[in-house]
């Protein structure tokens, strides 16, 4: 039975001023550390992992980094799959700034319509789902028997196969959010599918 454990990067600035990310270079900031640390303490005495992957943007080898430190093994592979949504030219702006200049983006406001939507010089939601679905399908095809795959990746990324992986709307798990910094999401390969053990969970920081 394949195990894949995917957590969120810590937090940085950015996050705490709720601005768009995408594919900018923002460093962990000092709690993002401490919750990197954290969640390495958790997954190295929760789970033998037998390979750690991540994405290759800064937030995320930073904390994947931190992971390996806290016990986390073996050393991370960083690869761009797990990148999160880029967000092209609106890249930087806050959430008020982007839905309030251009509603048409806002998932709650504007439903499927949203998904479909492609910045200029970025992605649109449908095209990360396709990237990250095929990516946990490579990913599971690589894997073998009971191994244990650890990914560190970013919220919209989550928002993708949580949608995928649990049959959820994706207009819905976009408009309610819910991946905290740091947060596990443990999905199992099961006989007819693959199973959600747990997901946006940071109960283990409490």
């Amino acid at each position: 039975m394949t195990t894949v454990v995917c957590l969120r990067h810590g937090e940085t600035d950015w996050n705490a001023t709720r601005r768009l990310q995408g594919w900018a270079p923002t460093p962990l900031n000092d709690r993002g550390r401490e919750q990197a640390a954290a969640a390495g303490a958790h997954l190295a005495a929760s789970y033998d992992v037998d390979r750690l992957l991540a994405s290759d943007l800064r937030r995320t080898r930073e904390t994947a980094t931190v992971l390996h430190e806290s016990g986390v093994e073996p050393a991370p592979v960083f690869e761009s799959t797990w990148r999160e949504r880029d967000f092209g030219v609106y890249q930087g702006l806050t959430y008020d700034e982007m839905f309030s200049e251009y509603p048409e983006f806002a998932v709650g406001r504007s439903g499927e319509s949203a998904l479909a939507l492609t910045p200029e010089r970025g992605e649109s939601l449908l095209d990360l789902r396709e990237r990250v679905v095929d990516g946990f399908d490579r990913l599971l095809a690589d894997s073998g028997a009971d191994e244990t795959v650890l990914v560190v990746t970013h919220g919209g990324v989550l928002y993708a196969l949580v949608s995928h992986l649990t049959d959820t709307d994706f207009v819905t798990v976009v408009d309610e959010g819910g991946q905290g910094n740091c947060a596990v999401n443990e999905f199992r390969a099961v006989d007819d599918g693959v199973e959600a053990v747990r997901t946006n969970d940071t109960s283990y920081r409490e």
